[in-house]
């Protein structure tokens, strides 16, 4: 799938906004609205310095926790141990797609992490990675119930890497240093 392939509510979205705060924002509901997820949130960071930051988070309800930090803090240092999924990222591998939390092997992620961090069931690790290093991690995701991720799925999320990662390193270069 590429842009020209995307659905139009996402391709639009695309073609709309040019600063990256704008497209966050419009694109975290669309993508939710498409994917039919819970939550969709955007992590970003600044691979050489380690500080992160989550500038949006859309949710389907209010009863969904939000995942939103609005002030760039440092990663912790025991990161990438204790969460294998972030390991995996950092080291640029291909996105992780999770069918249930609950029964994915602990050498994928933690089950204990992921539900004291993030309580959801199922989700997307989607990699956002430039010149071999990780610039932030789209996470769309379920609650409650176990999901499989289409070809579909897939394909948006694919798409949506390519077209994502140029503003989120154009947003982290403005912000930090």
């Amino acid at each position: 799938m590429t842009s020209s392939t995307l659905p139009n509510t996402l391709s639009s979205v695309f073609e709309e906004h040019s600063q990256p705060e704008a497209l966050f924002d419009a694109l975290m509901p669309a993508l939710g609205e498409i994917l039919k997820c819970d939550r969709v949130f955007l992590y970003v960071r600044n691979p050489n310095t380690k500080i992160g930051i989550v500038p949006v988070c859309w949710r389907l309800h209010t009863e969904i926790p939000e995942v939103l930090d609005s002030d760039w803090k440092q990663e912790p240092a025991s990161l990438t141990s204790e969460d294998p999924m972030f390991a995996a990222a950092v080291r640029t591998e291909p996105s992780i797609y999770i069918e249930d939390v609950e029964t994915t092997s602990p050498d994928v992620l933690s089950v204990e992490f992921e539900r004291s961090s993030f309580g959801h069931r199922a989700l997307v690790h989607a990699h956002l990675c430039y010149e071999n290093q990780l610039w932030g991690i789209l996470q769309p995701c379920m609650f409650n119930t176990p999901r499989v991720w289409s070809q579909f799925d897939r394909e948006v999320i694919s798409s949506v890497e390519t077209l994502l990662t140029p503003a989120v390193v154009k947003y982290v270069k403005q912000f930090t240093v």
